[in-house]
């Protein structure tokens, strides 16, 4: 795990960053992505890409064309555990999350999830 922008002490804590946002996948989805980071950028965004996140009924969906679905469910879980996500970035940092969005791409399968750390 690399910190990124000039924070080569927060390895340790971003790995654990990383590490709770697989758990909550796996947990919640019935499977973790197969490789996941997360960067502090700036100082104030932590950003944690997540590869292969796509469940056997979202991959087939997706070759079924309904992309704007797997969205819609993914948008309505990320608002279900915000609290949950928010909560793995502020134990790892002591930092509160001001705000945390979630985004996946289909094709590639890749997911991000986004936090913003208050002042």
């Amino acid at each position: 795990m690399e910190a990124q922008d000039g924070h080569p002490g927060l390895g340790d804590e971003l790995a654990e960053i990383t590490n709770g946002i697989v758990r909550l996948f796996s947990e919640y989805y019935g499977r973790g992505p197969t490789r996941a980071k997360s960067y502090l950028l700036e100082d104030r965004y932590v950003v944690t890409v997540l590869r292969d996140t796509m469940t056997t009924v979202e991959r087939t969906l997706a070759e079924n064309g309904h992309v704007d679905m797997i969205r819609r469910v993914r948008l309505t879980f990320q608002e279900a555990m915000a609290a949950e996500f928010k909560g793995v970035v502020e134990r790892a940092l002591g930092r509160r999350v001001a705000s945390y969005h979630s985004q996946i791409l289909v094709e590639p399968d890749v997911g991000f999830e986004f936090f913003l750390l208050e002042d």
